[in-house]
């Protein structure tokens, strides 16, 4: 079946580095995007084209290419596959870690999907902010975390606002699922546009432990 060991090893090469820049972990982005910045490349273009995905797409399909010349048969099928390998092999793989060995912050994972917040004016000046967040600590030691929320581009800030009382501190004991409040009251005055009231889902937050960060 196999006509060509060469081009074998060459499709699983090309097919384990384009899972490796789409790892998800330690942070919501892919690994790819962390190391790009830590070498201070570029990860999107000003046109919006995520480098880093299209390097991923690049690398999948010389895996294929490379695939299909090494066999003599079944070549759909195992196409097919290894598709299939590389879509759901990372996820997979860094929740397995995070849930079996991860230790501290790098054990916790943030229910973006199940997290609010919600903001109201009280007075002509106040803005009160309020979010929900759910935590799970899968492993069985207690972690200290602290919460910043991650600043939006957008020209109206919204989530970013809560950084007025930040860092905020939550402790997650060993195996311990959480739904967090925090709340605070944010002065607006000296703000010449701000929201009035507003409500956000899935919002991006950095959580932090010493000299340890993950972006989520």
């Amino acid at each position: 079946m196999i006509k060509d060991k060469k081009y074998i090893y060459f499709a699983l090469i090309f097919l384990f580095v384009s899972m490796a820049l789409n790892f998800p972990f330690p942070h919501e982005s892919p690994y790819g995007e962390t190391v790009a910045l830590v070498l201070n490349i570029p990860v999107e273009s000003v046109n919006g084209l995520q480098y880093i995905g299209i390097t991923s797409l690049i690398f999948l399909i010389m895996s294929l290419f490379f695939l299909v010349k090494s066999l003599e048969k079944y070549h759909g099928r195992f196409v097919v596959l290894a598709i299939m390998v590389a879509m759901f092999t990372p996820p997979f793989l860094a929740s397995s870690f995070q849930k079996y060995f991860a230790t501290g912050i790098y054990a916790i994972s943030y229910e973006r999907d199940i997290s609010s917040c919600s903001f109201e004016m009280t007075n002509e000046t106040t803005l009160h902010g309020e979010c929900e967040l759910s935590f799970e600590n899968y492993s069985k030691d207690d972690a200290q975390t602290i919460e910043f929320f991650d600043e939006y581009e957008d020209d109206v800030k919204m989530i970013s606002l809560m950084n007025t009382d930040s860092p905020y501190e939550v402790r997650l004991r060993g195996k311990e699922r959480k739904r967090v409040k925090i709340d605070t009251d944010i002065d607006v005055s000296q703000m010449e546009n701000h929201i009035e009231s507003g409500d956000s889902w899935n919002m991006n937050i950095i959580i932090k432990s010493g000299e340890r960060i993950r972006k989520l």
